[in-house]
């Protein structure tokens, strides 16, 4: 599966809505980190068909992370049954967020 860029309205269904579980990138185009993060994340995504994976601009869509308090991108939150159920910052690579997720 690829991954996703979502809006307000695209974020709000999939995160309350979704039967699987959805990791939510939280990114800027200007962010070295993020940038880094981008290609960990497709190759999850293609690897993982039990998890949905979103990305949402903070710079496109500030309200989104604002209401989750993002202060720091990359950031990361994990999503099951509707509820936010982990949350990381930083760049990691795809096998540590493997673990970190419990895939």
């Amino acid at each position: 599966m690829e991954v996703l860029h979502l809006n307000q309205e695209s974020f709000d269904k999939l995160t309350t809505q979704s039967e699987k579980p959805v990791l939510i990138d939280f990114w800027a185009t200007w962010c070295g980190p993020c940038q880094k993060l981008g290609p960990e994340l497709e190759a999850l995504a293609a690897e993982c068909d039990d998890i949905i994976i979103g990305k949402v601009d903070v710079d496109s869509y500030p309200q989104i992370a604002v209401a989750l308090g993002v202060n720091v991108i990359p950031a990361l939150f994990f999503y099951r049954n509707g509820r936010i159920e982990k949350n990381f910052t930083g760049y990691m690579k795809k096998d540590e967020l493997k673990t970190k997720l419990g895939l």
